[in-house]
């Protein structure tokens, strides 16, 4: 188990993602996969308002609503982290104060609590001072609706600026950070944002840690996407010479008979400030080769091999 930053959130190497839930798994495959989760000792699952609202038919807040759900139907404990600031046609101060509370209430609503453990600010928001957006969440805290706070994609300028201005007036801190990292794409981690992460002790669960499936091994060319919801990003990764890291993930899995994407996570794992990256199953058997692979440590040659392939 692995503390997340200086919050009382303690989590097994991965965190559950909860972008598919309503998407590519339906509602009784969700809820299998969540029981499995919490059966091999999971702890938190992360979603967002906006999941899945890219679906056809779909408004938003679906995946709440499912485990929302499964927490009633279930009566089992799982932590929650949801995320705002990304839901709707108005992209302009999407962090504003009243925006912020209207987005909690309603996902306290779907998800069926009276507290959202882990509470994102999705994405940055250039339109609304940061004094006022962290008020707003200070907020929350003090009326129980939210424990602890996160910030998501935002630059390590406006990260830096927000832990300033929070220190300087007394407002409440971001305790987390999601970027997207993985073997694949880099940048938006490493440098900046992975230094104040590790000077300030703040807990890090990046997202697309298998990269779209890509990392799993099973798109190594444009045979095999077939007709993949994820295509696009498949074909992303093969331009920016993913092949090259799978090779390299190739030759670590013959060392240690693990999968590549149990190698793929455990990489992310080992890497400075990182406390468990995002994954996503949508079968039952996927789940059980990412549970699997939470007790695999890299030796340092196999983890510096990974990181050069992705240079």
């Amino acid at each position: 188990m692995r503390r997340l930053g200086i919050t009382d959130i303690q989590t097994p190497p991965m965190v559950f993602g909860g972008n598919v839930f309503g998407w590519t798994a339906d509602r009784e495959t969700s809820f299998a996969l969540l029981d499995r989760f919490a059966d091999a000792g999971g702890t938190l699952v992360d979603t967002a308002d906006m999941y899945s609202n890219w679906v056809p038919g779909h408004q938003g807040g679906e995946s709440d609503a499912i485990i929302g759900e499964w927490l009633k139907r279930s009566g089992r404990t799982l932590q929650v982290t949801t995320k705002m600031g990304m839901l709707g046609s108005d992209n302009r101060a999407r962090l504003a104060p009243h925006k912020i509370a209207e987005a909690c209430d309603a996902s306290l609503r779907r998800l069926g609590v009276e507290t959202i453990d882990l509470y994102f600010a999705h994405l940055d928001d250039p339109d609304t001072p940061q004094d006022e957006v962290l008020a707003a969440f200070g907020k929350l805290i003090d009326a129980g609706k939210v424990r602890h706070l996160g910030a998501s994609n935002f630059t390590g300028a406006r990260l830096k600026s927000a832990l300033d201005i929070a220190t300087r007036e007394g407002l409440p801190h971001y305790h987390v950070f999601q970027p997207e990292y993985n073997l694949l794409v880099r940048t938006g981690y490493e440098g900046e944002r992975q230094d104040l992460c590790v000077t300030h002790n703040i807990g890090v669960i990046p997202y697309f840690g298998l990269a779209s499936g890509f990392l799993s091994g099973k798109y190594r060319g444009t045979d095999d996407i077939g007709s993949s919801p994820r295509a696009g990003r498949v074909n992303q990764a093969i331009d920016l010479g993913g092949l090259k890291i799978l090779d390299a993930m190739d030759g670590v899995a013959a060392e240690t008979g693990a999968t590549l994407s149990q190698i793929a996570l455990a990489w992310l794992s080992a890497q400075p400030g990182v406390t468990a990256p995002i994954a996503s199953a949508t079968s039952i058997a996927q789940l059980d080769e990412l549970v699997a692979g939470w007790t695999l440590e890299l030796t340092r040659d196999q983890l510096d091999r990974l990181t050069a392939a992705g240079t």
